[in-house]
């Protein structure tokens, strides 16, 4: 809408003084004629803004027509202006609407303050994504977005991890968590808590059907709960002997796949072995033999034997698939 625009370039004009139509242009998305046309309107309306032809032109606003009204100290404008949830906004479809009200919120934010928050964007970059892990694809996230924040009933086309054939199945969303830059939907299934990778849902169509959720519904709560019988369920514990050359990697790569809340505890070491040996949990039997077979002959798996059964076999596969 025009409105809308006009007011984005009240706002960058405010916030940088004078900008050559061309940027002007890229920055609102429209030809340079029309951010001409819009400059008119604007100074029509009483807006004090000028055009300057040539070199060292451009448009802009008479010095000292600026309203700092938001009162905004200098570490409220870093956190905001720093916000590490862009990434998630623009996943939810909501990327434009957040870069239009920060746009408009800078306007009023005291220049030296924004000075502080740009020089501090300057030197930090915020990465979410686990390390070596891809970025998920999810596509219905705007989908699933308007259907919690409306109440509304979703049907879903779901992939389940153990590759079986995708079902569809209808759901009560509770709300959505991004976790390590994954996604996940909370939600009632048949009366049931679900919880559903958003990665996998390769298909999302909002019902016009009123959800049925719990009237004290607390979603940061029911994340905490689903995650915590998610890991328990799946846990498993390992005694293991490191050797102190790969000690330092193997606590790194472990810490992402320990159960949340639990930390490797040391065990009494032998005599005549410098291994130090640990004890942790991890998340999922997968997860363990993965992280173990990583090592090779720098990690010993001490116990329990029924797992360091299936890695010797699982080696010995390996191997005799490697050597033929």
């Amino acid at each position: 809408m025009r409105a809308d625009r006009l007011l984005r370039l009240m706002h960058l004009l405010q916030r940088h003084g004078t900008l050559p139509a061309a940027r002007l242009a890229e920055l609102l998305e429209v030809s340079e004629r029309t951010v001409l046309r819009d400059m008119d309107a604007l100074s029509a309306a009483g807006v004090p803004v000028f055009a300057q032809r040539g070199r060292g032109g451009g448009c802009g606003l008479v010095e000292g027509y600026r309203t700092d009204v938001s009162g905004l100290t200098t570490g409220e404008a870093q956190a905001l202006f720093l916000w590490g949830g862009r990434d998630a906004a623009s996943e939810l479809g909501l990327g434009p609407e957040l870069g239009n009200a920060l746009a408009k919120l800078a306007a009023t934010v005291p220049t030296g303050a924004m000075q502080e928050a740009d020089a501090l964007a300057s030197v930090l970059v915020v990465d979410r994504r686990r390390w070596f892990a891809a970025v998920e694809e999810v596509p219905v996230l705007p989908v699933l977005r308007e259907a919690a924040s409306a109440g509304r009933r979703v049907r879903l086309r779901y992939a389940s991890a153990g590759g079986e054939p995708p079902t569809t199945r209808t759901v009560d969303p509770y709300g959505l968590v991004e976790n390590a830059g994954r996604w996940y939907l909370l939600a009632a299934h048949r009366g049931e808590r679900r919880t559903y990778r958003v990665s996998r849902i390769l298909d999302a169509v909002g019902l016009a059907d009123p959800a049925r959720r719990p009237a004290d519904l607390d979603l940061a709560h029911e994340w905490a709960e689903s995650r915590r019988s998610l890991e328990v369920g799946e846990s498993i514990e390992l005694d293991v002997a490191v050797d102190p050359a790969a000690l330092e990697v193997f606590r790194r790569l472990a810490s992402f796949q320990v159960v949340s809340g639990t930390t490797p505890q040391a065990l009494p070491p032998v005599d005549g072995d410098d291994r130090v040996r640990l004890r942790l949990t991890m998340r999922a039997r997968r997860q363990a033999m993965g992280l173990l077979l990583t090592f090779g002959g720098s990690v010993e798996l001490l116990g329990p034997g029924d797992l360091r059964a299936e890695l010797v076999a699982t080696a010995r596969a390996t191997l005799a698939l490697h050597t033929t």
